[in-house]
């Protein structure tokens, strides 16, 4: 009288939830949350910048001349398109949405790059967007769960 073993050889399927999707998942939730919230801060930004061409002012004394030195109107119509894309995304993104995964990628990545060439109007402000979209894109890339058919 022979019972089959309980882990029968073979390939174990893989696990959709466990301890190493749990930060993943709420990642997830989180990249939804962050990118809706810095969304509408980027067009707030850019409204700020388009508004008043001397909100943000380059200081030349400490960074000397930048190469990415734009009008800081130019600076808030990017901020403000980019803000507007970012924060419908996360709210895709916190809706499920199967696209809103990719594009959540692709514009986080966006999102680091303009953040980037934004450090010598906003340093603190930048650094911490740069942080942030890094982490979007991690989560995005790590959390399979909510994508998998």
């Amino acid at each position: 009288m022979s019972q089959a073993a309980p882990h029968a050889a073979g390939p174990k399927p893989p696990r959709a939830h466990g301890p190493e999707n749990v930060w993943a998942a709420s990642g997830t939730l989180f990249a939804g949350v962050m990118m809706l919230v810095a969304g509408v801060l980027g067009v707030l930004e850019g409204i700020a910048g388009i508004a008043r061409n001397q909100v943000y002012l380059l200081s030349n004394e400490l960074t000397g001349t930048y190469v990415y030195e734009f009008n800081t109107t130019t600076w808030g119509w990017i901020h403000l398109v980019l803000g507007i894309i970012v924060a419908v995304t996360g709210f895709g993104l916190l809706k499920g949405a199967r696209w809103a995964r990719t594009s959540g990628i692709v514009l986080a990545g966006l999102y680091v790059i303009a953040h980037f060439m934004w450090l010598p109007y906003q340093p603190i402000w930048a650094t911490v967007g740069i942080a942030l979209g890094v982490f979007v894109i991690w989560s995005l890339c790590t959390d399979r769960t909510r994508y998998m058919p």
